[in-house]
C-alpha cells in the first residue's frame, strides 16, 4: 500500500499539502498562508524527478497519505561528524482516514527506506503546539533532537 509517488499522484498530493496547510495555518496564522500549499503541481513533477528527494504515498485505491523526504549528508566538516541522514519534510494523513494506521505504515516504510540507504538517521521538524503529530512521532520511538524558540516582536 505504501510506494513511491509518480506524476499521476500530483492530484491526490496537492489535496494532502492543502489539508497539511490548513493544520499549520491555523496553528501559525502569523507564519503560514491560508488555502497554499506548500508546493505547486510543477514544484511536484520537479521533486519526484529529484533521486534525493523521495515522495511516498499510502494508495489504497487513492493516495491517503504522503511523506516527502530528502537525503542529507554531511562529510569531511569540520565541526560534524560524518552523517546520511533522511529528512522526513512532510508527512500527512487525509483527514478523513486517520486513525487508521496509515501514518504508521508511511512511517514504517520512510524506515525501512532510510535502512536501505544506509542511513544513521531519520529526522523532522514538528511545530510547537502540534501535539497530535509530536505524540505521534514519540510513539513511533523518536526523541526529541533540538528545539527551535522564538520571540515574538510582533
Amino acid at each position: 500500500m505504501v510506494r513511491k509517488a509518480t506524476t499521476k499522484d500530483i492530484p491526490g498530493l496537492i489535496a494532502l499539502l492543502y489539508q497539511a496547510d490548513k493544520v499549520h495555518s491555523d496553528l501559525r496564522p502569523d507564519l503560514f498562508k491560508s488555502n497554499t500549499p506548500k508546493y505547486s503541481e510543477e514544484q511536484l513533477e520537479e521533486i519526484l524527478k529529484d533521486e534525493s528527494k523521495p515522495i511516498f504515498v499510502f494508495d489504497n485505491g487513492r493516495v491517503s497519505g504522503h511523506a516527502f523526504c530528502q537525503l542529507k549528508e554531511v562529510k569531511n566538516d569540520r565541526l560534524l561528524q560524518d552523517i546520511k541522514t533522511l529528512y522526513i519534510d512532510d508527512i500527512c494523513v487525509d483527514e478523513n482516514q486517520r486513525g487508521q494506521h496509515i501514518g504508521k505504515a508511511l512511517y514504517d516504510y520512510v524506515l525501512d527506506y532510510a535502512k536501505s540507504l544506509g542511513c544513521d538517521n531519520i529526522t523532522l521538524n514538528v511545530w510547537g503546539g502540534n501535539d497530535s503529530a509530536m505524540a505521534f512521532y514519540i510513539s513511533m520511538g523518536m526523541k526529541v533532537q533540538k528545539i527551535g524558540m522564538e520571540f515574538a516582536l510582533r
